[in-house]
């Protein structure tokens, strides 16, 4: 006997419930927020881990500092990836990051950028930097609160430069805008990372800032409290693989994490 429109409609629905739903966390891609200066060489793995998976990493980059405000305010991340550690501890002491997971994964160096052609310097206390941008000013990330900001005001303080150039700073919202003054040349030199300089055909790197001028520039990553299945974790570990590895290295990153 036929079932009754009514009885028809509850098993639909009995069924209906009984189906996975396509919302639900182990079918959604994991979130990756990352710094500015990782965009390149993550994009093009989260497309690499995709075809090698089929499972998507959806990005989003800004300065780091940014990115762990969004974080306290709730947004869905999976995976932080900053440009210091200070912005990790800031997280971690919010109980927002699962502390088991934090690990070092990348190193870089900070240099000095202006228009292609520029002719190299060594850059040290006695480097006349203020003389060198002319009338212009200098492009860096926002000093108080961008890694690559304040990495830059810590090795210009070291160098006994920051009195001279603290009133003629372009402070950018991270460090590709940063980058991006410079290259369209409305600033005449920047302070970025090695691989920024690397990643973009519109400036030349000068010189390089003494390690010892600043702090080490150390890249953490981790999962945060709300990732959620076994996604998150799988591509925090693919990131420490060795296709990951060479194509890190390739974009002058130091890998620090593990083999």
């Amino acid at each position: 006997m036929p079932l009754a429109p009514t009885r028809r409609a509850v098993l639909a629905a009995v069924l209906l419930l009984a189906l996975p739903a396509s919302g639900s966390a182990t079918e959604r891609p994991v979130t990756v927020f990352a710094a500015a200066s990782l965009k390149d060489v993550l994009t093009d793995l989260a497309g690499a881990y995709e075809r090698e998976t089929g499972d998507r990493a959806v990005l989003s980059f800004a300065a780091s500092s940014a990115l762990a405000r969004q974080v306290e305010a709730g947004a869905p991340a999976d995976i932080f990836l900053s440009a210091d550690r200070k912005w990790m501890t800031y997280l971690k002491d919010k109980g927002l990051i699962r502390d088991e997971t934090v690990r070092d994964l990348l190193g870089n160096r900070l240099v000095l950028v202006g228009a292609p052609g520029a002719a190299k310097a060594e850059i040290g206390a006695g480097f006349d930097l203020a003389g060198a941008l002319g009338e212009g000013r200098l492009a860096v990330g926002l000093t108080a609160s961008v890694p690559a900001g304040i990495y830059a005001r810590q090795a210009l303080e070291r160098l006994n430069l920051w009195d001279d150039l603290k009133d003629r700073l372009a402070e950018a919202e991270n460090v590709r805008a940063a980058l991006t003054l410079v290259a369209r040349g409305e600033a005449p030199l920047g302070i970025v990372y090695e691989t920024d300089a690397l990643a973009e055909k519109g400036v030349a790197q000068i010189g390089i800032f003494p390690e010892d001028s600043h702090e080490p520039i150390v890249y953490p990553a981790a999962l945060t409290k709300t990732a959620e299945g076994e996604k998150p974790a799988a591509f925090l570990e693919w990131l420490s693989s060795g296709k990951a590895r060479a194509a890190f290295e390739k974009a002058g990153f130091r890998v620090l994490a593990p083999k």
